[in-house]
């Protein structure tokens, strides 16, 4: 039995393909179904469900046999994503009909995508080439499933439209919405949240090194930073509106009140992160307040700002957003939220929603790949 390795994902996903058998064959006869059109609706799925339980059972068994991990993958990954595949397609026109075996389907398709990702997870190539695209292919997958579940389960159970959407038609809304998801981008995140972020940030990072320089604001600057920091910004927002206008100018000031505290606290902790040797080391050799600032004590911090910085790239967007929804012109992210929620045009809500989360996630993914060019010599960095 040594060309025998099954898995408990496997494994499941063939019981819960003869559960869905076993369901099916208790189903209504063909007569009852002549005489009543909806009996026939409700085993995955008409015309292809013999060959879905046929592809997710063959792909499960495949798995278990003794093949190389690469091989694994690849079967894994075409039985489960077109099992997913014929599913959708299949409940097209029928939505909200699904019975229980359409789920048992999706629930062994998933388990085969489980096991597809755990394969590749487990892979350890020798070619750096091949290592970066395992980082992107995986998480890519398990983000897929995410979006495949969401999709089938509002499809076969027939959530209402304005509750959740599926993923099809926010993205239908999102290609027929260009323009106005553009101008919203614009005013948003390249008016508000970049001038904000950068302000705020460096301001921050100036006001730290001169808290770590003076004692008198490291002592009275922090406290009242740590309270400021805590102030929620539904109130902070009205305020900079009523300062400052309307247009983006009052949002990059809610952006940076919000982004100049996690730097400012960060900053000052890192640097004090420097070790007293490294410190008596730079005295030996007669150095200033200044170069060992800028030769030992920055790059020490280098990690501590990053991470600030981090947490800024997700905090000037919410900022920016929630702050339009307190006043605004007829363009940017947080006023069309807040308008199609109450025109009840949810898909057009969530395409806002699905932009809002793609432009945070590119902007936290630069600070990170900055910082991993920066810091590459950390050992957090040259460990990863």
């Amino acid at each position: 039995m040594n060309w025998l390795k099954p898995s408990w994902q496997a494994v499941l996903a063939i019981v819960l393909c003869l559960i869905a058998i076993a369901l099916g064959a208790m189903s209504k006869p063909e007569a009852a179904a002549l005489a009543d059109p909806t009996a026939s609706i409700g085993y995955p799925y008409l015309g292809m469900k013999g060959l879905m339980l046929g592809v997710a059972v063959l792909a499960a068994l495949i798995s278990m046999v003794r093949i190389p991990p690469l091989a694994e993958a690849v079967v894994l990954f075409i039985g489960a994503h077109l099992v997913a595949w014929l599913l959708i397609s299949g409940i097209a026109g029928f939505e909200g009909t699904a019975l229980a075996p359409y789920f048992l389907l999706l629930a062994a398709a998933w388990l085969l995508g489980w096991r597809c990702v755990a394969v590749l997870s487990g892979l350890r190539p020798t070619a750096g080439w091949v290592r970066t695209a395992l980082r992107l292919v995986i998480p890519a997958i398990f983000g897929a499933w995410i979006l495949i579940i969401w999709e089938a389960v509002t499809r076969g159970a027939g959530i209402p439209f304005i509750l959740l959407p599926p993923p099809s038609a926010i993205g239908a809304r999102i290609v027929s919405s260009l323009p106005v998801l553009g101008a919203d981008v614009r005013q948003t995140i390249f008016k508000a949240v970049l001038f904000g972020y950068v302000v705020g940030s460096g301001a921050g990072f100036i006001t730290a090194v001169l808290a770590d320089r003076v004692p008198f604001l490291r002592r009275g600057l922090l406290p009242i930073g740590n309270m400021v920091s805590a102030l929620p910004i539904i109130g902070v927002a009205p305020i900079m509106v009523m300062w400052f206008g309307f247009d983006w100018q009052s949002k990059a000031a809610v952006v940076i009140i919000m982004t100049f505290f996690p730097m400012l606290v960060n900053t000052v902790a890192g640097l004090a992160a420097s070790g007293h040797m490294e410190r008596d080391l730079m005295r030996t050799y007669a150095s200033g307040y200044w170069p060992t600032l800028v030769k030992l004590r920055l790059p020490a911090a280098a990690p501590f700002i990053f991470n600030a910085l981090k947490i800024n790239s997700t905090l000037a967007l919410i900022g920016a957003i929630v702050a339009e929804f307190f006043g605004t012109p007829v363009v940017g992210m947080g006023f069309r939220i807040s308008t199609e929620v109450g025109r009840m045009n949810i898909d057009m809500v969530w395409a806002e929603i699905a932009v809002a989360a793609l432009a945070g996630s590119v902007f936290y993914g630069v600070v990170a790949l900055v910082e991993r060019a920066v810091t590459f010599w950390h050992p957090s960095v040259r460990g990863g």
